[in-house]
C-alpha cells in the first residue's frame, strides 16, 4: 500500500468517527457510549506516550504519574486562576515535558528492569505529593471544574461553549478523537523522521549509536519529554471530562495498564496502543458477566495472546517493518 492509499485510508477511518459512530450512537440512543469511547481515546493517547519509551528501549511503568500532574495542573489553573482549559491543555502537557526533563536527567541512564523498577514508584510519589501540596486540596480534590468555555476569533466561534451544548459528552468525544488523530500524526512523523531512526537506534544498540556521534543522552530526554507530554494532555482531558481529579485518579495500575496497552497492541505499531487499549478496556467490560472470575480470565486471556502473539495484535494482519 503506497502513502497516497495509506493517507486515504486514514481519512476515511477519521470521517468514520466524526461522522459514522455519532450517527450509530445516535440511531441506537446509547449516548453513554460517548464517555466510554471518549475515555478510549484518551487512555491511547497516554499510552502512546509510553510506546514512545519503549521505542527508545526503555519500559516505562510511570505514566500514571505525569496523567495526574497534568490533570492537576489544568484543574488548578482553570479553578484557581480562571484560565481558559484550552490554554491549559498544552499547559499541562508543557509542565509535565519539564518536569519529566529533571526526572529524567539521571534516571535514563538506568536500563531495562532498573529503569522500569524506578518509573514504577513515580505514579505513588505523585499520588502522595498530590495528597501533602496543599494547592491540590489533599484527599477531596479538586471538584466542580467548569466545563470548556468556547473559543472565538474574530468574532466567528471556533470552539463553542461546552456548558451550552445540548450535548457535552458528543463534544467530549470530538475533541478526543482530533487530539488523538493530532498525538497519532505526530507520533508517525516523528518515528519515520531521522530522530526516529536515530531513537530506533538506541534501542537496538546504544554503544554503537554513540560510537558514530550521536547525542544519545538528548535524544533519550526528548522522547521522554514528549511521552510525558502526551500524558499531561491525557490527564488534563480526563479532569475536564469527570469535572474532577483526585490523587487516586491514576494509580499504579492505570500505569501498568498503559504499558500492556503497548506490548497488546503491538510494539513495532505507532498504532498499537490504539488497538490495545481498544481491546484492553472492551476485553475487560466483556467479561463483566463473569463476575468473581472477571479477573482470572481476564489475565489468563492476556498471557495467551502475549505468548501466541508476542508482537501484539496488529502482527496479525501487518507486516512487521522496521521503524514503523
Amino acid at each position: 500500500m503506497n502513502n497516497a492509499s495509506k493517507l486515504l485510508l486514514a481519512a476515511a477511518f477519521v470521517l468514520f468517527l466524526l461522522v459514522g459512530v455519532p450517527a450509530l450512537i445516535a440511531a441506537t440512543g446509547r449516548s453513554d457510549l460517548y464517555y466510554t469511547l471518549t475515555s478510549v481515546a484518551l487512555l491511547a493517547i497516554i499510552s502512546g506516550g509510553v510506546w514512545l519509551t519503549f521505542y527508545i528501549g526503555r519500559i516505562n511503568i510511570g505514566q500514571g504519574a505525569f496523567a495526574l500532574l497534568g490533570g492537576y495542573v489544568s484543574a488548578i489553573l482553570v479553578t484557581t486562576y480562571g484560565v481558559s482549559f484550552w490554554l491549559t491543555l498544552p499547559a499541562a502537557g508543557l509542565v509535565c515535558a519539564l518536569a519529566s526533563v529533571l526526572i529524567g536527567l539521571p534516571i535514563l541512564r538506568l536500563r531495562g528492569v532498573y529503569f522500569a523498577m524506578v518509573t514504577l514508584t513515580l505514579t505513588e510519589v505523585m499520588r502522595l505529593l498530590a495528597l501533602a501540596v496543599p494547592i491540590t486540596n489533599g484527599a477531596k480534590g479538586i471538584v466542580s471544574i467548569p466545563l470548556p468555555g468556547g473559543v472565538s476569533l474574530f468574532g466567528l466561534t471556533l470552539i463553542p461553549d461546552f456548558a451550552t451544548l445540548e450535548n457535552p459528552r458528543l463534544a467530549f468525544y470530538i475533541a478526543a478523537v482530533l487530539l488523538l488523530v493530532l498525538c497519532f500524526g505526530a507520533l508517525y512523523r516523528l518515528v519515520h523522521s531521522r530522530i526516529g531512526h536515530i531513537c530506533l537506534s538506541l534501542q537496538q544498540n546504544e554503544e554503537l549509536a554513540s560510537s558514530i556521534g550521536v547525542n544519545i543522552a538528548s535524544i533519550r530526554l526528548l522522547a521522554y519529554a514528549i511521552s510525558s507530554f502526551l500524558g499531561g494532555l491525557g490527564g488534563a482531558m480526563f479532569a475536564a471530562i469527570s469535572q474532577s481529579i483526585y490523587p487516586s485518579s491514576f494509580t499504579v495500575a492505570d500505569s501498568v495498564n498503559f504499558m500492556l496497552n503497548c506490548f497488546l497492541g503491538g510494539l513495532h505499531y505507532v498504532l498499537g496502543p490504539i488497538l490495545g487499549t481498544f481491546a484492553l478496556y472492551f476485553g475487560w467490560d466483556m467479561l463483566f458477566q463473569t463476575g468473581t472470575y472477571q479477573l482470572l480470565i481476564f489475565s489468563s486471556a492476556l498471557i495467551v495472546l502475549m505468548l501466541v502473539l508476542p508482537n501484539g495484535l496488529l502482527s496479525l494482519r501487518l507486516p512487521r517493518k522496521k521503524g514503523a
